[in-house]
């Protein structure tokens, strides 16, 4: 079982900034694809950006350009820098880590979820 604990939620006005963080409590991070979903009010979960063990990412459109994934596998976390924020960035955004291990089996495992509000 692996713990994700983020922080870094909050209020912030359009075109403002945020940092979202999440720990992870597994001694294998750096084998996990660690990735942002988020979901806000009446929407589904949504893939924001991911990060494989390789460093490389992927984001869904509505975000390239002004949100960056990043990794840092000596201390286990993994962050999500947003600038240039809107009112429709406004979601609970979830840390998630997920692998296959050498037989196909998938291992998944969520955050609590972290409050972001774009508004002025």
């Amino acid at each position: 079982q692996v713990q994700l604990v983020e922080s870094g939620g909050g209020l912030v006005q359009p075109g403002g900034s945020l940092r979202l963080s999440c720990a992870a409590s597994t001694s294998i991070f750096s084998i996990y694809v660690m990735g942002w979903y988020r979901q806000a009010p009446g929407k589904q979960r949504e893939l924001v950006a991911a990060i494989r063990s390789g460093g490389s990412t992927n984001y869904v459109d509505s975000v390239k350009g002004r949100f960056t994934i990043s990794r840092d596998n000596a201390k286990k976390t993994v962050a999500l820098q947003m600038n240039s924020l809107k009112p429709e960035d406004t979601a609970v955004y979830y840390c998630n880590a997920n692998r296959l291990d050498t037989v196909g089996r998938k291992y998944n495992y969520w955050g609590q979820g972290t409050q972001g509000t774009v508004s002025s």
